[in-house]
């Protein structure tokens, strides 16, 4: 089950508060203490080809497109 899953059945049962702390119990994903999957891009939220350095905490093509405007200059 993926995180996008949970999510989608969570909206399903919302009505139902009994059957959705239930829900939460034995399916909600763990939180990491540590992993790939544990730092995400604060922008689309891609988990892969992350740059954590300089508290950055954005992905390899965000940082990309707003690195020019955070400061970093590109050399050949």
């Amino acid at each position: 089950m993926t995180v996008s899953d949970h999510r989608k059945i969570l909206k399903q049962i919302k009505s139902k508060p009994a059957k959705r702390q239930k829900f939460l119990k034995h399916n909600k994903p763990k939180e990491r203490s540590c992993g790939m999957t544990k730092y995400k891009c604060e922008i689309c939220g891609r988990s892969a080809g992350h740059i954590k350095k300089y508290g950055l905490r954005l992905c390899r093509t965000c940082f990309r497109e707003v690195a020019t405007k955070i400061g970093f200059k590109k050399y050949s």
